[in-house]
């Protein structure tokens, strides 16, 4: 990525972040319609095929409507879903979001992170182990910047893998139907000296 100018990189990789501010007074739409920016030569306008993929990309998150509202004047979650369009928008082949569930709601969550398996090739960051079992098909659990375990989640997300990652205990059981794990922290239950986590190959 390094080796790649700054346009390359953005058309082969979008990203949504935790946070984004626009010092300028955007539309949604607006906001929407710079991940196509990778695309196009600079000041150049939108093309009718800029237009038509913003629009789908606004249809696909489910806020057509707030198209012509100020982007700054939207709640979280609509805001999010506006930086989600425009991450589509750019339509890079691999999307990264680092804690986009940030700042939601429950409800706001499940649908984003549910028009999030809906795309491509996804990689997330997510602090919230529950719902990274839930959405995520394969997990690299960190630890001090190692990577430390990864696998489908109902084979690394085990009672021992909290305990010495996180220094908490937990119980792990599997959702009825879905056979995903959901994890149950202990109260009370932090370790105050953390086991030392083994490299695992």
């Amino acid at each position: 990525m390094w080796r790649l100018t700054p346009r390359r990189a953005a058309q082969l990789v979008a990203a949504l972040l935790q946070e984004t501010r626009s010092d300028f007074d955007v539309t949604a739409w607006e906001m929407a319609a710079m991940g196509r920016t990778p695309h196009k030569r600079p000041i150049a306008r939108d093309t009718a095929e800029d237009t038509e993929i913003v629009a789908d990309a606004l249809t696909h998150v489910g806020i057509p409507h707030l198209a012509r509202r100020r982007y700054s004047t939207l709640p979280g979650g609509g805001k999010q879903r506006v930086l989600f369009a425009r991450a589509l928008a750019q339509q890079a082949p691999v999307l990264v979001l680092d804690e986009p569930t940030n700042h939601l709601d429950v409800r706001h969550q499940l649908e984003l992170l549910d028009l999030v398996t809906s795309t491509s090739t996804t990689v997330v960051a997510l602090h919230d182990l529950n719902l990274a079992a839930t959405y995520c098909d394969h997990l690299y659990v960190l630890a001090e910047g190692r990577v430390v375990a990864n696998g489908p989640p109902r084979d690394i997300l085990t009672p021992r893998l909290i305990r010495e990652v996180f220094g908490v205990e937990a119980h792990v059981s599997l959702t009825p139907g879905t056979h995903v794990p959901h994890l149950i922290f202990r109260p009370g239950g932090n370790i105050e000296e953390r086991v030392p986590c083994p490299t695992r190959h």
